[in-house]
């Protein structure tokens, strides 16, 4: 529980007559605070509203703010569980999950889950870029850029979003577009879920579906993985941006290596590209839907410690490899970047990393009874890889100079816009961006 600011606390029933409101003890209240990772089961929000429309969303801030800390929780992914605000109030946006297609244009309410977006854009015959967990909410992916397994054909997600509505700290709807509060605007395109305000709606601009996705694995002999992620370094680069790929280091003894991806268009073209970096190889082509569901992991919560870095360039093969020596239950994903993601400049939006080679992130399995090793574990081997930066959406509350290892030379912006939009902190929490 945070402590005491002297402040009187939110009137909960008066804000229980505006909205539909949990509070501890309350049928459901513990199925809501729920989130993906159960390792935050423990944190107790002091109220969950389940907010159906803006208007919601605007009587809970006004309610809460400045008196207990505010969290917007979409899909309850947060690798630090910021969504779960201990003592505060979660804004649960939930119930404003629809996705309604118009013409090449999206328009998704910011509690949508990926499956469902992925189902109603494959159904219309559009694309919209984004990440490959089905629960994952469209909000906070949409927020931190937005990598995913068509980002080096089509980019970030962050890069279609043509428009958002906002509720913002003084608790005003606004509409961030390039015409209309554009700084709040560069800023919601990479500058990081629950900063600056609580999006209720998104609008994107979609693709084409492509009629052809080719999906792939490739797996190689034991005692390979170094070789393996230097021919990567080399091969990704040179590759069409039509193709994205992954690599992957799984610790044990030997380090295991495999190669995941998929090529926008037919499977006659990725064979020759996969021609140039061998392995044992598993293809199929799909259409868009099949080629998002193919990548599609468990909806299952897991209980799990993560890091990011971020590839700027090609780093040692060996010293990556030799990290994971003996580490079971540990991996290294390295996904590529480039294409279009590089297209466009570093200050253009918020997320700063267009120039990477890719964003890696440091997974390790735990349970109760394991997490604490698993920490240690994970931060011996992030300070082990020699590599700087960091992924906003892979947030890490032990991450040395976060604000730089997100945000780079985006950070003193942020702030502005922060001291802006949120002078008073309303929406701050152990990693927000603040005006200091």
């Amino acid at each position: 529980m945070p402590p005491s600011t002297g402040v009187a606390p939110p009137d909960w029933a008066a804000l229980r007559n505006k909205v539909s409101l949990l509070l501890p003890g309350d049928s459901g209240y513990d199925n809501a605070k729920r989130v993906f990772n159960p390792a935050f089961d423990g944190l107790e929000p002091a109220a969950i509203a389940k907010c159906a429309k803006p208007e919601d969303v605007q009587a809970a801030v006004s309610a809460a703010a400045r008196r207990v800390p505010i969290a917007a929780r979409s899909g309850g992914h947060s690798y630090a569980g910021y969504s779960v605000p201990d003592g505060g109030l979660m804004i649960d946006l939930g119930g404003m999950s629809s996705v309604d297609v118009q013409g090449d244009r999206v328009v998704i309410g910011a509690g949508a889950k990926l499956k469902d977006v992925y189902a109603t854009l494959g159904a219309a015959g559009r694309c919209l870029p984004a990440g490959s967990c089905p629960s994952v909410g469209i909000a906070g992916l949409t927020l931190g850029g937005g990598i995913g397994v068509l980002a080096r054909k089509y980019g970030l997600t962050c890069d279609h979003l043509v428009s958002a509505r906002v509720v913002t700290a003084d608790g005003e709807i606004r509409t961030a577009s390039a015409d209309s509060e554009p700084e709040l605007f560069w800023a919601l395109r990479g500058g990081g879920g629950g900063n600056f305000g609580v999006v209720t709606s998104f609008t994107f601009r979609t693709d084409p579906a492509p009629s052809a996705v080719s999906v792939f694995s490739l797996h190689f002999p034991a005692g390979s993985a170094k070789d393996i992620l230097a021919e990567w370094q080399r091969w990704l680069p040179e590759a069409p941006p039509e193709l994205w790929a992954n690599v992957v280091l799984s610790g044990g003894s030997p380090v295991g290596v495999r190669i995941s991806g998929c090529h926008v268009g037919d499977s006659a073209s990725l064979t020759r590209l996969l021609d140039k970096i061998g392995g044992t190889r598993m293809m199929k082509q799909l259409d868009y839907l099949g080629a998002m569901k193919y990548f599609s992991g468990s909806e299952n919560r897991q209980s799990f410690v993560a890091s990011s870095r971020i590839l700027g360039e090609p780093a040692d093969p060996a010293k990556l490899t030799s990290i994971l020596n003996g580490r079971r239950g540990m991996d290294l994903l390295i996904d590529g970047l480039g294409g279009a993601v590089a297209d466009i400049a570093p200050d253009a939006t918020a997320f700063w990393h267009r120039k990477a080679l890719g964003s890696v992130q440091i997974y390790s399995q735990a349970d109760a009874r394991n997490r604490s090793a698993a920490t240690d574990s994970v931060a011996e081997v992030v300070s082990g890889l020699g590599l700087g930066g960091g992924y906003v959406n892979y947030i890490d509350p032990a991450l040395p100079d976060w604000m730089t290892a997100y945000y780079g030379g985006n950070a003193t912006r942020l702030k502005q816009v922060a001291k802006t939009y949120d002078p008073d902190k309303v929406f701050g929490f152990a990693q927000a961006v603040t005006p200091d």
